[in-house]
């Protein structure tokens, strides 16, 4: 099968890793967008800076480029989502990149634009938003709704029937319970461990998670 062009936006770590769980799939990355000045990830993709830039160079393109990967991680899953809403736009799919080690039930739902990265999994009856990120070795369990943006960091543990609301995220090696609610933007802590809900745009750290004391 001959490969089909794609793009990046997003030039740090987070390309290198969608590139990667791109090696077995159907998908030539021919650039790389951000909107900073930074060097490209990749010695042989170009790099380009804003979103006037990527106009320009979409119409001057011979062969007609036709999907697009947002590689922005962190806690940013406004900018995730903005991003992936510019790329539609352009006419450019936002296809789901499943890394070759990932697990995704049959009965799981996908959004447009998610990642599975290494050796993680998404279970039974899962239901993932737009642009969300499963982050390496993350797990999402049965029955868990994702909402759009959100992000699941490297080694996260949501139990059974857990529901993430857009943009949250769930840092590295966190532990959700089962049945808890993390509300809209709520950020959970390196290492958390989740024992009850998570009101919106609030911050988690420690065991059990509560919010970080002022001085």
């Amino acid at each position: 099968m001959t490969a089909q062009p794609l793009v990046i936006w997003g030039g740090t770590g987070h390309a290198r890793v969608i590139r990667e769980a791109l090696r077995r799939e159907s998908w030539h990355v021919v650039a790389v967008f951000d909107q900073r000045e930074i060097v490209s990830p990749f010695e042989d993709v170009p790099l380009f800076v804003g979103t006037d830039t990527f106009s320009s160079w979409m119409h001057s393109q011979s062969v007609e480029v036709v999907a697009a990967c947002v590689a922005i991680g962190g806690n940013d899953g406004k900018s995730r989502l903005d991003t992936a809403d510019f790329l539609l736009s352009h006419g450019l799919n936002l296809p789901t990149v499943i890394h070759r080690t990932g697990f995704v039930a049959t009965t799981a739902t996908i959004g447009d634009g998610c990642h599975v990265l290494a050796q993680a999994a998404v279970c039974a009856n899962a239901r993932l938003g737009r642009s969300v990120i499963v982050n390496t070795a993350a797990s999402v369990d049965h029955d868990c709704v994702i909402g759009d943006g959100v992000h699941i960091g490297p080694g996260a543990r949501l139990g059974g029937e857990v529901l993430v609301e857009e943009n949250a995220f769930i840092g590295i090696g966190a532990v959700v319970l089962p049945r808890v609610r993390i509300g809209s933007g709520a950020i959970i802590g390196a290492g958390a461990i989740v024992t009850r809900d998570v009101p919106a745009c609030t911050t988690v750290i420690g065991n059990p998670a509560h919010p970080p004391i002022r001085k």
